[in-house]
């Protein structure tokens, strides 16, 4: 039961058409609409660019006539559309239909073109009775515009003592947008529509924060654990809504953070973790869409085990929020093994909270963090195991190992294709100082695998000069030759000081190599290769230090040292001082704001600031977090994202 949409193509990008028929404000104009057409007797339908199916899918046409479907592409005719064999558009000039529906956006000259063709007294209506007001717009002239629909969907919960705070920077006004804004709508767990409000968006390269505290106080609102969709209007040079998320609590020892949505629903998601003894693992299903998710329309499966899928028998309201226990539908399953979820593209990447018990089986720390998007067009390109001699190392997972005297590092390989029924890989120790330090293969990995790798398996009595390093994971050609270039890994950091642990996964690319396979190396902006930084850094508040650990991956042999710029900048983009690192090639470098900057800096730049990391010679990959130290501290861990 999985939804008939097209959300993103790796050949096309992200669709704007699903977002366009799923926005919040379009669901009260769909149901006038809908009533009309049942009320119309038999009705034609036209549909020239093939949104018919899509928007029966958001908006079912339950009770609506359909007599004909009409298309304009010859090679479509006959196909089914909506339960019928389509026509040519042609034959229009026989219907006996009250009212033709135009399956288009900016539909006028559509129209124009079969206006000889429609019976006299046949009224028409468009999908331009749908449209957003054009205030919300940022191209009025060109409505499917991915600009105009640059929204994301975030986990947003306050009650309980749970909090939760999104943060980001208006980077859009840096490609040019001019006075942009945001348009947000918080929901609740039924569904429900808790506020919705407007906020101007600070200056170019300012801090954006929308925190639940200061939310559900604004608006006096109950306690709600929901989603908050999000709106960029005005929006320049990217559609994609990039943003951190933090949870933090009342309690110190409450401290989570995670990436953005990632705003197109998929079918699969991977890399959800099984609990351990004494762990319960949610999966927050927040349902990204204007009807229903039905019962059974959502399944989750041990990884590697498709016969082994169980439905949650449980409908999910439009625009509603679900906590599933994972044990709940997989009651046998436990770490290390991973959970396989069958979404059917009903929701955005959605977050699994872990929910640690004490010996009385009482909840004593939680972690959130996200699965990734399982990609089902994928297939193994055998060819990469050739391409050695001239992209080095080719695709690299590039993640910290923390300081070995206070953190346990722990790899979770994660498949994340839906072809990949083994995975071959390798795992290098690197030094800060971009040493080797140690190798070791992991063979051919099942796709059913539960092979966990600790970094102490690495280190092993080797010292590492600054006591820290980094793990690269890379494809192992001389163990197997299934590759496809999705590598991805579940990474896990338990403090021994605290008792905390936080963890986030994410997948590899080619790194710092001129020459260019496919879309790789990765460019934020323009086509490959990226080879330069820029990622955002925000800051701790409320008594939390700011950490973060850069690394330095390179596919093939680069610069030998990154000219890498930490800018303290102000909240409204104002920069208040810099430094200048020098990771070398292959290595890290490990930092807290508080001991990089001075106390006379941070104090100038004031509460919600951030620390823009900028390289114009090298692409860097980071991850950052907040740490309150301490018996009863925590931290938080997420790789950072750029703009």
């Amino acid at each position: 039961m999985a939804l008939r949409i097209e959300t993103f193509s790796n050949v096309t990008g992200g669709s704007s058409t699903f977002k366009a028929l799923g926005h919040p404000l379009v669901a009260s104009k769909a149901a006038e609409l809908l009533t009309r057409l049942r009320k119309s007797g038999s009705i034609a339908v036209y549909d020239p660019l093939g949104l018919a199916e899509p928007f029966a899918e958001l908006h079912p046409l339950t009770g609506v006539k359909i007599g004909a479907v009409y298309v304009q592409d010859v090679e479509k005719i006959g196909r089914p559309v909506l339960g019928r064999e389509t026509e040519p558009v042609t034959a229009l000039a026989g219907t006996k239909a009250a009212l033709l529906l135009v399956m288009a956006f900016d539909a006028d000259k559509l129209v124009a073109q079969i206006r000889h063709l429609i019976p006299e007294g046949t009224a028409v209506v468009t999908l331009d009775g749908l449209k957003l007001p054009d205030k919300l717009l940022t191209d009025t002239r060109h409505y499917l515009s991915p600009l105009n629909f640059a929204t994301n969907f975030a986990f947003f919960r306050d009650g309980d003592g749970l909090h939760t705070r999104l943060v980001t920077a208006n980077y859009w006004s840096g490609y040019g947008a001019r006075a942009p804004k945001l348009w947000l709508c918080l929901f609740d767990d039924n569904g429900h529509v808790l506020a919705q409000w407007t906020e101007d968006l600070p200056s170019g390269g300012a801090t954006v924060v929308v925190d639940s505290a200061e939310v559900r106080s604004r608006f006096e609102l109950p306690a709600f654990a929901g989603q908050l969709f999000v709106h960029v209007v005005g929006a320049a040079g990217h559609d994609v809504v990039k943003y951190a998320l933090d949870t933090y609590g009342d309690s110190p020892s409450v401290l989570s953070c995670t990436h953005d949505a990632n705003a197109w629903p998929s079918d699969f998601y991977a890399g959800l973790p099984a609990p351990k003894a004494d762990e319960r693992v949610l999966l927050w299903i927040q349902n990204s869409f204007p009807i229903a998710i039905p019962a059974g329309a959502v399944a989750l499966n041990p990884m590697g085990r498709d016969s082994e899928a169980v439905a949650l028998e449980q409908e999910v309201p439009a625009f509603g929020t679900l906590a599933v226990d994972v044990a709940d539908l997989l009651p046998d399953l436990a770490w290390p093994h991973q959970v396989e979820i069958r979404a059917g593209k009903h929701f955005v990447r959605p977050r699994y909270e872990v929910v640690t018990l004490d010996s009385h089986h009482r909840e004593s720390r939680r972690r959130i963090a996200h699965p990734n998007v399982q990609r089902t067009d994928l297939k193994p390109v055998p060819a990469l195991a050739e391409l050695g001699n001239l992209l080095g190392k080719g695709f690299i997972l590039p993640a910290p190992v923390f300081p070995t005297d206070r953190f346990r590092t722990i790899a979770l390989p994660t498949p994340m294709a839906r072809s990949q029924t083994s995975l071959p890989l390798a795992a290098i120790l690197y030094d800060a100082s971009g040493a080797e330090v140690a190798r070791k293969s992991l063979g051919v990995l099942a796709r059913d695998h539960a092979q966990v790798l600790d970094a102490a398996e690495l280190v092993n009595g080797h010292h590492l000069s600054a006591g820290y390093g980094h793990l690269e994971l890379v494809y192992d050609f001389n163990a197997g030759k299934e590759a496809d270039g999705w590598l991805h890994a579940l990474f896990r950091y338990e403090d021994q000081e605290s008792g905390h642990t936080a963890e986030t996964s994410f997948g590899a690319h080619m790194f710092n190599t001129v020459l260019t396979w496919k879309d790789e190396p990765q460019s934020y902006a323009g086509r490959a290769p990226g080879l330069s930084t820029r990622l955002f850094l925000r800051t701790g508040v409320d008594g939390a230090d700011t950490l973060c650990h850069l690394i330095y991956p390179a596919s093939t042999p680069w610069h030998a040292q990154s000219e890498t710029q930490l800018i303290l900048t102000r909240r409204d983009g104002q920069e208040i001082a810099r430094r200048t690192v020098r990771i070398p090639c292959s290595g890290s470098y490990h930092f807290r704001v508080s001991l990089t900057f001075a106390e006379d800096e941070l104090h100038a730049a004031g509460e919600h600031a951030y620390v823009l990391i900028r390289d114009t010679g090298c692409r860097l990959f980071g991850y950052h977090g907040l740490i309150r130290d301490g018996a009863d501290g925590a931290f938080s861990l997420d790789h950072m994202f750029g703009f």
